[in-house]
């Protein structure tokens, strides 16, 4: 199925409509009526709503538990039964652990979505699921490097296909201006996964040395049994495509089929990927600008989701103290996040918003660079805005890149690209805040705060790219969302 553009709405009249108990209108819709009842429309996405966002964040919120090495850095450390402790790793080894699932990532994203089309995604998304939960269990039981390592890369690989599966899932219930809001609620969701994770880990602390175990085997042991409960409930549960979704009434399933050809998607979910449309989609320049914003922008938000107890551990919060005040920038950023969010979509400025958003948080990492390094709490709250600011767009940016794909039935591939750019973005996050930079860490804040600066120039000239566009479209063209 290929995720479709932004088209405007077609409402129905009331003469059009027949009216129901409690004054909500319904009709029938056929194949060549493009009318479409507003509050037929509105039932519908509340009723997507409540099948569809549960489940995926709930995804994302175990997802960002998943990546909880930042937690069993310090986890007990005072007691000397850190996860780098008891492992014996040396720095080196620590940063090839941290950046091992990056490599298999990369290997498998864009395989993972042609696997999520062909199963469908409710099944593939279940066992992705199911792959990370088991994985990070068995990793408590990890005694040296090689094993830690391997374990790694396997939880990269089955990772891989969730987070652009999400989006690419999303193109197929929901028009383009409905996309920003759910996405970002959905990707926020996985730093209310981080916030969690420290929760828990604060909580875990205590439990080191019970039955023998350290606290971060446990933690890694809490954290994964969810993911494999939640797989069950995704497999039953979650919908896959439109046409397929028996839950819904035969008039809800011919509306949501309806809403999606309307968003210049001529294909839906058994279309096959042409080689002419791979090509167009491998020549389109501009795209190459969105994969490279999508790869720079996700530098600073994944630094800070490995790094953020640790950095918080040498502003005078020690032990479980550090992991407890690494809770509020996450809080803070998922609140932030929505509320952006729903700006965005409902004026449709989601260039913008970034835009804005990335030149503050770039201002809040150069001055925290700048400040002393015994400036504890200054340092801390310009830490919770800079998390808040450059979490803002990740809902915005996909919705509108996805939003300016055009029918293509390589759209597929253009999703799966972009997410693949991510990649090289999370493999330099590892490294950037080095632990011989402590307390300051400087050199961290400064390329986060230049990094910002750089996505900010990006989206300007992706706006430019799409405003000459719009001058030299044709009478009855789509405009580019700018």
């Amino acid at each position: 199925m290929t995720p479709p553009a932004c088209a405007p709405h077609s409402f129905a009249t009331p003469a059009m409509a027949a009216s129901k108990e409690g004054g909500e209108a319904e009709i029938v819709i056929d194949d060549d009526d493009d009318v479409i009842d507003i509050l037929a429309e509105k039932r519908l996405l509340r009723q997507l709503d409540l099948r569809i966002l549960p489940a995926v964040a709930l995804m994302f919120i175990l997802g960002g538990l998943a990546g909880n090495l930042g937690n069993a850095i310090i986890l007990n450390a005072d007691t000397g039964d850190s996860f780098l402790q008891v492992l014996h790793l040396s720095t080196h080894q620590f940063y090839a652990v941290a950046a091992a699932s990056s490599l298999t990532t990369t290997l498998f994203q864009v395989p993972s979505i042609y696997m999520l089309k062909y199963f469908s995604p409710s099944y593939w998304l279940a066992f992705l699921m199911l792959g990370w939960g088991a994985t990070l269990m068995v990793m408590a039981a990890s005694k040296n490097y090689i094993t830690t390592l391997l374990l790694r890369l396997l939880l990269g690989a089955f990772e891989a296909g969730v987070a652009p599966g999400v989006v690419y899932f999303s193109a197929f219930w929901y028009r383009c201006q409905e996309r920003s809001l759910r996405i970002a609620f959905v990707y926020a969701s996985g730093t209310l996964g981080g916030a969690f994770g420290v929760s828990i880990a604060y909580g875990v602390a205590s439990l080191n040395g019970a039955r023998g175990l350290e606290g971060w085997r446990w933690l890694f042991l809490i954290e994964g049994v969810p993911s494999c409960l939640l797989a069950i409930l995704v497999y039953l549960f979650l919908p896959s495509f439109p046409e397929t979704s028996s839950w819904l009434s035969p008039n809800d399933r011919a509306l949501a089929i309806r809403r999606m050809k309307q968003e210049s998607s001529k294909s839906l979910a058994h279309d096959k990927i042409t080689w002419g449309g791979a090509k167009s989609t491998l020549k389109d320049g501009r795209l190459y600008l969105h994969y490279l914003l999508t790869m720079v922008s996700c530098i600073p938000p994944i630094s800070l989701a490995l790094f953020a107890p640790t950095i918080i551990n040498e502003l005078g919060y020690q032990g479980r103290n550090a992991q407890l005040f690494a809770v509020p920038p996450f809080a803070a950023s998922f609140a932030a996040t929505l509320g952006l969010s729903v700006v965005a979509d409902k004026y449709r400025v989601w260039s913008m918003c970034c835009l804005v958003s990335y030149v503050i948080a770039g201002a809040t990492f150069i001055v925290q660079g700048t400040l002393p390094p015994t400036a504890f709490k200054a340092r801390y709250v310009l830490l919770c805005f800079g998390a808040m600011f450059s979490l803002i767009p990740v809902g915005p940016i996909p919705a509108w890149f996805t939003g300016n794909l055009r029918e293509t039935n390589a759209t597929t591939l253009a999703i799966a690209i972009s997410s693949t750019f991510t990649i090289g973005g999370s493999v330099i996050a590892v490294f950037l805040y080095k632990l011989s930079d402590a307390p300051g860490y400087r050199t961290g804040h400064y390329t986060n705060g230049g990094i910002l600066f750089f996505c900010a120039a990006c989206i300007q000239m992706l706006r430019m790219i799409y405003k000459r566009r719009n001058r030299e479209l044709q009478i009855g063209q789509d405009s580019w969302i700018v």
